[in-house]
């Protein structure tokens, strides 16, 4: 479950959405995070946040408040160069993250070291945090508001109408549950059509003998053809394959995105 705050990075929305649509991150992952657990669900999902998360600080919040993963993408492209020029959508991004033009492309500078340092400066970040809370694990500081408080030097009109105390309220997670997910899902990604298809395709794949077969799908039955596509992608890159080497025919009604991403 993801919860996306109104804050996201982005060089290519209306103005009027930027600043006008959405709501913060906090109040949504708060309630997210009171719902499951009251309900004895929180085990079985992962609860990520987003939204202009940037330092340490941030990411300690949105575990405080519930969440086991964070989208930190804004400082991941300042550290490879971006100066947020907030025109990404015009192909004439001047230091060439945002854009195909060849000559601006060649402006770009970051690389992945500067990422990499970035991370790891937040990770020691958040473990220091977490040293003077008391925490040794993130796992244990999931869910726990009870170590935030509102703070109490904000002295302005507007916030003296709003009453935020709700996202504090920290609910009795039940015997058969935890704050944080334990139980895995399971996907069905084992049983999924295309791993069928992979393993008809092998004589074509590893051999270049044409494969002709007939098969039954249903509406269960969604992205057909993508994990096949991508077998086939790492074996010969953008070559593909020769035409007509892999001819399966489908009885029946697909699911969702049939056929999407396929190489040659």
């Amino acid at each position: 479950v993801l919860i996306s705050g109104d804050s996201g990075g982005t060089g290519a929305s209306p103005l009027s959405s930027i600043r006008h649509a959405g709501l913060p991150w906090e109040l949504g992952l708060a309630e997210t995070q009171q719902v499951l657990v009251a309900n004895g669900l929180r085990d079985r999902i992962t609860v990520q946040t987003d939204g202009q998360m940037k330092t340490s600080l941030d990411v300690l919040v949105g575990a405080l408040l519930g969440a086991e993963e964070w989208g930190i993408a804004t400082g991941a492209l300042i550290s490879m160069g971006c100066i947020m020029l907030r025109k990404c959508h015009l192909n004439t991004c001047s230091v060439g993250v945002a854009t195909q033009d060849p000559e601006l492309r060649k402006k770009f500078t970051g690389t992945p070291d500067a990422v990499v340092n970035y991370f790891m400066f937040l990770a020691e970040g958040l473990r220091e945090l977490m040293a003077k809370m008391g925490f040794r694990t993130v796992n244990e500081m999931i869910g726990r508001v009870d170590k935030l408080r509102a703070r109490e030097d904000i002295d302005h009109w507007k916030a003296k109408t709003l009453d935020l105390s709700p996202i504090l309220m920290k609910p009795e997670v039940l015997p058969s549950d935890h704050p944080y997910q334990q139980i895995l899902q399971d996907h069905g990604l084992d049983t999924a059509l295309d791993n069928q298809l992979i393993d008809l395709a092998r004589p074509a794949i590893d051999y270049g003998n044409e494969v002709v077969a007939t098969l039954p799908i249903t509406n269960i039955n969604r992205t057909v053809g993508a994990t096949l596509s991508g077998v086939i992608a790492k074996k010969t890159g953008e070559d593909g394959l020769p035409d007509g080497s892999i001819k399966f025919t489908f009885q029946g009604s697909a699911g969702q995105s049939f056929g999407a991403w396929l190489v040659k």
